[in-house]
């Protein structure tokens, strides 16, 4: 097998609402592709269930840390202090490192 590289898995769990918004900004900032989901669950601003305003989704990257480390003071400056958006970055293992920037 090739040998496995680390990456960063970004993932965002936010309203409905902002996923074109959020797909066009992670394509601006430089990421080749993203993945997204339907996403319902309960958190600090407490339970939002699928069929309420739209639900949420769950949007995830693969990147580097450079470009994962702007993600996230991206979406600090636009989205947390006034929408429902959390987000996170953790260590992913892959192949053909070169496909993400």
């Amino acid at each position: 097998m090739t040998e496995l590289t680390t990456v960063s898995l970004v993932t965002i769990v936010a309203e409905t609402a902002l996923k074109t918004r959020l797909a066009k900004d992670l394509k601006s900032l430089g990421v080749s592709g993203y993945t997204v989901t339907a996403a319902n669950g309960e958190g600090s601003r407490n339970r939002r269930a699928g069929d309420v305003d739209g639900g949420n989704v769950m949007i995830q990257c693969l990147a580097s840390r450079d470009l994962s480390l702007a993600i996230m003071n991206h979406l600090e400056a636009e989205y947390f202090e006034n929408y429902a958006v959390v987000a996170w970055v953790s260590a992913a293992e892959v192949i053909r490192k070169e496909r993400y920037s």
